[in-house]
């Protein structure tokens, strides 16, 4: 899966069944980091396990909305043993994280209406592991505003396709200086700030990719989609959701 010469992180993808595991086999990643919306990570976990393979590791992984729908800011959390909901408050998001000792990583900051802010990374300086630099729905002003962030925070970077399409998959990565073979593994070496470097492909074809990604953001941010998620409460990730039995009513924004 890996070896002694380091290994390839694809940190955040929302997409997974074969075509997905075959094209990040083909592209040469080790390790899939999958975090879809919305869905409880007992769900995610299963889905992860049926994926991996000596070839592939698939690592289960939350990247919870925390704060309001309108302030929401997107954390990504690898390592969790409980499920965590969506729509709490970022310090109750944090503190749950911080309990669970899982590894907490900030993808896309500033970027939209969806990211954490400088502010917010240096506040949790001591609970943020790394900072994402680079994904394909960047524009060139969005990677280079995140490169400032993660020298401003002194925080390690990391690098991912943020694949929300099949045909992302493998379009970045992060290559980490060690072998990586389990979900343990990836968050001892993002704890623990193992040395690693960021990649991307380039070219027409990944051009029309990054295009084609950020228009996705049309559907992602559609209120169509958030009344369906918000409104009825019953979502699997609903903070009220009958699921975390009243575990976090006291910092649910809904």
């Amino acid at each position: 899966m890996s070896d002694s010469e380091g290994t390839r992180v694809d940190m955040h993808v929302k997409v997974l069944d074969e075509h997905v595991a075959q094209r990040a086999k083909d592209r040469g990643i080790d390790v899939l980091v999958y975090a879809p919306h919305f869905e409880r990570l007992p769900t995610i976990r299963r889905r992860a396990e049926r994926y991996t393979d000596e070839d592939l590791l698939v690592v289960p992984a939350r990247e919870v909305f925390a704060e309001a729908w309108q302030s929401r800011k997107h954390v990504l959390a690898i390592g969790l043993d409980d499920p965590v909901p969506d729509f709490v408050t970022l310090d109750g998001a944090m503190a749950e994280f911080r309990r669970q000792d899982a590894a907490v990583v900030v993808p896309h900051p500033e970027f939209l209406s969806v990211g954490m802010n400088q502010s917010d990374i240096e506040h949790y300086a001591d609970v943020v592991d790394a900072v994402e630099v680079y994904n394909p729905k960047h524009w060139p002003h969005h990677t280079r505003r995140a490169d400032r962030i993660a020298d401003a925070v002194d925080r390690p970077s990391f690098a991912s396709s943020y694949a929300h399409l099949r045909q992302t998959v493998g379009a970045a990565w992060t290559e980490f200086d060690r072998a990586i073979e389990s979900a343990t593994a990836l968050v001892e070496a993002l704890r623990e700030g193992v040395p690693r470097d960021v990649y991307r492909r380039s070219g027409v074809e990944y051009g029309v990719l990054s295009a084609a990604e950020f228009a996705h953001l049309g559907w992602e941010n559609s209120w169509k989609k958030i009344d369906r998620i918000l409104l009825s409460g019953r979502e699997a990730t609903h903070p009220r959701h009958d699921a975390y039995d009243g575990r976090f009513d006291d910092v649910a924004v809904y």
